[in-house]
C-alpha cells in the first residue's frame, strides 16, 4: 500500500506564495504520473496540475503562469509552487500518484489533503 502525505498549506495574503509538498511512502517500484487537485466548498474536485515520469506538465487554465509543479523522484515527492495567489485558489489541495509497488502491483493513491486559504 502506498501512502501520500501533503504538507505546506496555510493562510496567505492575496499575491503571496506557498509551496506544497507531497511525499509518497511504501514499497514503491516506480511512480508514473503525479498531480495536484483541489476542492473548494460546494465545488467538485478539479485538476490543478500534473507531471509525468518524463517531466511533461499540464496545468489548469486558471493556474497557468502562476503555479509550477515539479517532482523529486529520489524522494518520491511532488511539489506545487504557487505564486500570485488569489482568493479563488482557496481550497483543500490533494496530491495523487499512480505507479507500481511491491512485486509490481499497480497503485493509484490520494493524500489526505492540505488546506490553502488566501485571504487578507
Amino acid at each position: 500500500q502506498v501512502q501520500l502525505v501533503e504538507s505546506g498549506g496555510g493562510l496567505v495574503q492575496p499575491g503571496g506564495s506557498l509551496r506544497l509538498s507531497c511525499a509518497a511512502s511504501g514499497r514503491i517500484r516506480s511512480i508514473y504520473d503525479m498531480g495536484w487537485y483541489r476542492q473548494a466548498p460546494g465545488k467538485q474536485r478539479e485538476l490543478v496540475a500534473t507531471i509525468t515520469s518524463g517531466g511533461s506538465t499540464n496545468y489548469a487554465d486558471s493556474v497557468k503562469g502562476r503555479f509550477t509543479i515539479s517532482r523529486d523522484n529520489a524522494k518520491n515527492t511532488v511539489y506545487l509552487e504557487m505564486n500570485s495567489l488569489k482568493p479563488e485558489d482557496t481550497a483543500v489541495y490533494y496530491c495523487n500518484a499512480d505507479g507500481r509497488y511491491g512485486s509490481g502491483f499497480r497503485f493509484n493513491s490520494w493524500g489526505q489533503g492540505t488546506q490553502v486559504t488566501v485571504s487578507s
